[in-house]
């Protein structure tokens, strides 16, 4: 893996996990897990309706150094807006990469 072309763009990736409200209720937070370094593969935006609403969405892809623990239930953080994790495209068989397919604008929260 040619590390050069994945020092593009630093990341960070979240998982939920326990945490507390400030009135000291239990809740599920945001936790950081890592900050990789990711190259931007490609981009691609599109406009629906949800909730009666136009809502601008934006697919990124973000490559990464090799990871088994990322799940699509995760997501990434990159210039401080929000990409939910569609998918987890591991690269099985030399174990270099993960693909990660994110989406910005339509946010699961």
């Amino acid at each position: 893996m040619d590390i050069g072309r994945h020092r593009r763009a630093r990341i960070t990736l979240q998982r939920r996990g326990p945490g507390r409200k400030p009135s000291g209720q239990p809740d599920d937070v945001w936790i950081d897990v890592a900050r990789p370094w990711a190259r931007l593969l490609g981009k691609n935006g599109r406009e629906t309706i949800a909730a009666d609403k136009e809502v601008d969405a934006t697919t990124v892809s973000m490559r990464i150094r090799y990871r088994e623990d990322v799940t699509a239930q995760w997501r990434v953080i990159y210039r401080g807006a929000v990409y939910d994790i569609q998918a987890v495209l591991p690269d099985y068989d030399n174990r270099e990469h993960v693909d990660l397919v994110a989406v910005v604008g339509a946010s699961r929260g």
